[in-house]
């Protein structure tokens, strides 16, 4: 392991780091592609490419696939739920060791905040050692019959998990849905984004270094049209997790239909967050530029919606206005108050959505690229896009009167905030209700009674009282609607990766 100042002095020195993984993990192996292909990965903060990884395709899929499978017939189908426990805490112990290099690499291939990452660091081992201590206490239960009968149930693994992990959250994206698959007793193939393939990898190797068996944990790099796909619809798939865009999910749904293969699908989001006139003001702001800014608004569960009383509009407002316009922009490893967006197509289709917007809405400030963003001063460089800037959008906020606006509607995935004037309590409901999408709602107020109401009576599969974002891994995350299904984090995620067997003796 190296620390943090080590890795950032290599980094300035060279724009990238000898450590970096290069090779899949399948079957407790680093392994080339079968097509002997690469692809190259690039840093958000000065958009120049500092690693290749696999280009895999369907025969790394199979391969993964045939491995996994195999550990179930093999020694983890034999590894008692007690010495489950005990990996996933070693694997908890290991990533702890290695916090500083997961959170560098992390924040130099999603362009995040370096202090972002390394709380991202920090949850991966909560994750893992909140379902090391489940593994031990996943139990069925007796079921009363006639006095002739004895009746109950029993848990079993789903079998063969498919991950297909998104760029925004890579690691801790993935350890939510590893660990309680491994607590449960299932083995895992994961494809990390295209964007951000490194921590999969990184995690994948010290899970093994850990103590997990060959072929429980396999990581397949590539695209989704080449790997992806195979592994979605590979009929030796059981159950698959998917978190990314309402599209691929779509395409993810169709492929799973063919094998009747279990799914949780965790989409888009256009999330509300209200702030009523009797809120506590400073803490609205602070929980209103978390909201939408942390990550530069690249979360599916963001609260890209702020709908305000009008009371108070004009003056949080320019409050809020005169915040975002202070926001410091920056590399990510700089850890200022916002990094980049990730990639190049990510940061155009932000600018695309907020030109269309301008015509009919009030941008309050920001609305556009910008390259005015601090950088690493690399010594040396070689490869790609050396004189590139990164990709940098501004802290916008916009004003949309009308709530049937396709800025208002749809996902930007980025630091734009929507802005919806509510005349009462109701109204806000009404607007927070408004949309296809019913991720995570939020409110700000001192009224109790109006905090119940409004969590009782918005549509979203997770509420925020007084605090955006409150909770953690005990918190069960997921959708409605177009946002999805499943739930993901807290004990729930368990039965996403558990079969149910009835048992039923006749004792008469």
């Amino acid at each position: 392991m190296t620390d943090k100042n080590t890795l950032l002095a290599e980094i300035n020195q060279t724009g990238t780091l000898k450590s970096l993984p290069r090779w899949q993990f399948i079957n407790g192996k680093k392994q080339a592609p079968h097509s002997g292909r690469f692809l190259e990965t690039i840093d958000p903060g000065s958009g120049r490419v500092f690693a290749e990884f696999p280009d895999g395709d369907a025969a790394d899929v199979d391969a993964a696939v045939a491995a996994a499978n195999a550990s179930l017939q093999g020694v983890w189908g034999r590894t008692s739920p007690a010495e489950r426990s005990r990996i996933l805490l070693a694997i908890a112990a290991m990533v702890r060791e290695h916090a500083d290099e997961l959170a560098v690499v992390e924040s130099l291939d999603a362009g995040k905040r370096l202090s972002e990452a390394e709380w991202d660091i920090r949850s991966v081992v909560r994750t893992l050692e909140y379902y090391a201590g489940a593994a031990d206490k996943l139990h069925g239960i007796s079921f009363p019959l006639s006095s002739d009968y004895s009746g109950h149930t029993v848990l079993e693994p789903a079998g063969v998990s498919a991950q297909i992990i998104p760029w925004n959250y890579p690691i801790s994206t993935l350890a939510r849905g590893i660990a309680p698959a491994l607590a449960a007793g299932c083995a895992v193939v994961a494809k990390p984004a295209e964007q951000t393939p490194l921590t999969a990898l990184m995690l994948a190797d010290l899970a093994h270094r850990a103590g997990l068996p060959d072929g429980v944990f396999n990581v397949v790099t590539g695209t989704g049209a080449k790997t992806g796909a195979p592994l979605v619809s590979h009929p030796g798939i059981h159950q698959i997790t998917f978190t990314g865009s309402v599209a691929t999910g779509q395409r993810i749904m169709q492929a799973a239909a063919e094998n009747i293969t279990r799914l949780v699908l965790e989409l888009g989001g256009k999330s509300p967050l209200v702030v009523l006139k009797d809120a506590a003001m400073d803490s609205a702001l602070n929980g209103v530029m978390g909201a939408i800014f942390e990550n530069a608004g690249q979360i599916c569960s963001a609260g890209s919606r702020l709908i305000i009383e009008s009371s108070i509009r004009d003056q949080f407002l320019d409050r809020l206005v005169a915040r975002a316009r202070g926001l410091k922009l920056g590399h990510g490893l700089l850890s200022l108050d916002m990094g980049p967006v990730n990639s190049a197509a990510h940061l155009s289709k932000i600018a695309a959505m907020v030109d269309e917007s301008r015509r009919k809405n009030t941008i309050l400030c920001g609305g556009k690229v910008t390259d005015s963003a601090a950088q690493i001063d690399y010594d040396s460089r070689q490869g790609a896009g050396k004189n590139s800037k990164g990709y940098f959008f501004e802290p916008t906020i916009i004003l949309a009167p009308d709530a049937s606006d396709a800025i208002v509607q749809e996902e930007i995935f980025g630091p734009v905030l929507v802005v919806q004037e509510a005349q009462d309590f109701d109204h806000a409901v009404k607007l927070a209700n408004g949309t296809n999408f019913a991720l995570a709602a939020g409110i700000y107020s001192a009224d109790s009674r109006k905090t119940h109401q409004f969590a009782r009576q918005v549509d979203a599969g997770q509420v925020y009282v007084n605090e955006y974002f409150a909770g953690g891994i005990e918190t069960p995350f997921g959708g409605n609607r177009r946002s999805g299904f499943g739930r993901e984090k807290g004990m729930e995620a368990l039965q996403n990766y558990c079969k149910i067997k009835s048992i039923v003796t006749r004792i008469g």
